[in-house]
């Protein structure tokens, strides 16, 4: 197996949306393309389960926002 000791950039299109992927040894991060933030996922958040609580909180907050 190839390990995972420098950057890999992948281009992706989602609902006709271009983003770039960077996956690292660090995480991954998910931009729209041609803009800095993303949505940042660190491995270990990952395998320990935070990511799915931090996409729960995220979901929710974004909910609360809305209903204005």
């Amino acid at each position: 197996m190839t390990p995972l000791d420098k950057p890999l950039r992948r281009e992706l299109t989602v609902d006709e949306q271009r983003y770039t992927l960077l996956i690292d040894p660090d995480g991954l991060k998910l931009t729209l393309r041609g803009h800095r933030q993303g949505v940042a996922l660190a491995w270990k958040d990952l395998v320990n389960g935070d990511a799915a609580l931090s996409s729960a909180l995220r979901a929710s907050v974004e909910g609360v926002e809305h209903k204005d």
